[in-house]
């Protein structure tokens, strides 16, 4: 059965959300790509293996336009799938409606054509869904799923369809940074309100780069303002599953660990030895964070070649 993926696409280059979805998606049958945005963006989703066709459409990426425009592709698809992202949650609602199709949302596992794993009670259960419906429509947590790898060659199709959008976009702000994408890193250095200010939350950052890992936060160190809102991470921020997950200065409050569950390491730098974060992490250093978090950078900026 054939599968749409919409791409996710960031500032005009194909995110690497994109990639994980992909391989998802993979299971469900031969994948084609809908990229809404410029043609490097396509191209880098035609270089994603396990991508047959890649669908290149110009338009401006707002919900309601989108919607319009996946559903001129629906008829030919046993699955439409996005990524459980700001852009998956605004569009995939609005197809369901006007499709009148109950969608499967947040998979993180696909157990079969009809199938799926999702987490629930955030993220302390997982729920199995059974879809039987003529057509799916799915988001899937990309931090859940490891990225195809590139060195595809998918044929590229320039789609000129006019979609007339309710909305349009009068302006975008953004956080600059040279760090690795917060949803899809490998490496994650968290902070928590106990680092004390946004100055003191520059050790964080150095951490991260020592290590070449994203910065994440919890709720409690953005609303202080020590950090900005997309580097939330938990259960109203984002969901990641990084290799290794340093948490400094974190509690380790339900809402946070929801965000974190899919990590595969977790160390924990912390001075209370009886903290939730304390007892779920691989590995703990109990002691002031800032007495241990410059001593650790300085051991790996040691061990770093030459």
């Amino acid at each position: 059965m054939s599968v749409l993926v919409l791409a996710e696409v960031d500032n005009g280059v194909l995110a690497p959300a994109t990639a994980r979805i992909v391989a998802g998606a993979a299971d469900l049958g031969p994948v084609d790509v809908l990229v809404v945005g410029p043609a490097a963006a396509a191209s880098a989703a035609a270089a994603l293996q396990q991508v047959n066709r890649v669908f290149s459409v110009t338009a401006e990426p707002v919900a309601d336009g989108l919607a319009t425009l996946i559903e001129t592709f629906a008829h030919d698809y046993a699955y439409l799938v996005a990524a459980a992202s700001s852009v998956g949650k605004d569009v995939i609602p609005r197809i369901a409606a006007r499709l009148d199709i109950m969608p499967v949302t947040d998979i993180t596992r696909i157990l079969s054509p009809e199938r799926f794993e999702r987490p629930i009670y955030a993220g302390n259960a997982i729920e199995t869904v059974r879809d039987p419906q003529p057509k799916h429509l799915l988001t899937l947590r990309a931090s859940a799923f490891r990225p195809v790898a590139t060195g595809g060659n998918a044929t590229v199709e320039q789609r000129d369809i006019s979609v007339a959008a309710a909305a349009r976009i009068i302006a975008t702000h953004r956080t600059e940074s040279d760090s690795p994408d917060l949803a899809t890193a490998q490496i994650v250095a968290g902070g928590g309100v106990s680092v004390g200010s946004a100055e003191n939350f520059k050790l964080i950052e150095r951490l991260a780069k020592t290590l070449g890992a994203a910065v994440g936060a919890t709720r409690a160190a953005v609303d202080a303002g020590y950090a900005p809102n997309d580097w939330q991470v938990g259960q109203t921020g984002k969901v990641i599953a990084p290799d290794l997950y340093i948490a400094v200065g974190i509690s380790g409050a339900l809402q946070h660990l929801a965000g974190i569950q899919g990590a595969k390491k977790i160390i924990a730098i912390n001075t209370d030895p009886e903290a939730p974060i304390v007892k779920i992490a691989d590995l703990a250093l109990i002691g002031d964070l800032f007495t241990v978090v410059p001593e650790l950078i300085a051991e790996l900026e040691k061990r770093k070649p030459s």
